[in-house]
């Protein structure tokens, strides 16, 4: 490998979680890595943790709702490191949302983060790989796109965005020699996932996580949805007719705590 010349990825919310995961098996595939995540201590990490028979990390601080700062990121990593070859915009947050604690500032922070983050990844990275009619973008969406379920109102509405946008930008990257692939996970263990305080079925670790979503990478399909059980679950509810869906999403939700108000 000290011969050749060594693949470069990008990749966002690499400080913990999925992109971790996702970054350290590149790096142990001999890739280059540049990482990029709002808290630098989480990136100095990572690249402690590659090890040293294996690629490099190099790190990259960013906040992905800063457009400017993304796109000069992104011409830093080229200018420093070489053309990026897969891009893996993976930067998200969750925070429950539901009718009766309807919060717009949490609301705006899922949108910024998740939907407009990954859309100024994309502001960045698309006429490059374009240009040079080469590339792979992976977009890390969610099966909770798939429907609206309760407490996901915010949430939910960003993933559901990422799946509509990237098969909208579909057809016109792969006519330009790009390749776009969807990532919708199901539960994953992670940081995030930690506040959720019902079960979630067929949880799996970021590490599994990794192994899809790179196994998919190489594949010819579209989407990369996991686990496979989680995802043939939600892909039957979204078949499902109106009354029948939500005879089921009525019993997801928590009963209504007593009236602690003083008269």
């Amino acid at each position: 490998m000290s011969q050749q010349k060594r693949r470069l990825a990008w990749v966002t919310g690499a400080g913990k979680g999925i992109g971790r995961a996702v970054a350290l098996r590149l790096a142990g595939q001999g890739w280059i890595v540049a990482a990029s995540a709002r808290t630098e201590a989480d990136l100095t990490a990572l690249a402690a943790a590659v090890p040293a028979n294996a690629g490099q990390v190099a790190c990259y601080p960013l906040d992905m709702t800063d457009a400017a700062a993304v796109a000069g990121t992104v011409a830093r990593i080229e200018a420093e490191l070489g053309p990026i070859e897969l891009a893996l915009l993976n930067a998200g947050t969750h925070r429950p949302i539901s009718a009766g604690g309807f919060d717009l500032a949490a609301l705006r922070e899922l949108v910024e983060v998740n939907l407009m983050g990954t859309a100024h990844g994309l502001a960045a990275l698309m006429p490059r790989f374009m240009t040079r009619r080469a590339g792979q973008i992976a977009v890390v969406a969610s099966v909770a796109g798939y429907r609206g379920l309760p407490t996901a109102a915010g949430y939910g509405a960003t993933k559901a965005a990422l799946i509509n946008m990237c098969e909208a930008l579909k057809p016109e990257l792969e006519a330009a020699g790009v390749d776009l692939k969807l990532i919708s996970p199901g539960f994953v263990a992670t940081p995030l996932t930690a506040r959720n305080r019902f079960p979630m079925p067929f949880l799996i670790t970021a590490e599994q996580s990794a192994d899809h979503i790179l196994a998919g990478l190489g594949a010819g399909r579209f989407e990369i949805a996991f686990p496979w059980r989680m995802a043939l679950a939600m892909r039957l509810l979204r078949l499902l007719p109106d009354r029948l869906f939500f005879a089921i999403s009525r019993r997801m939700v928590s009963p209504a705590p007593p009236d602690q108000s003083e008269d």
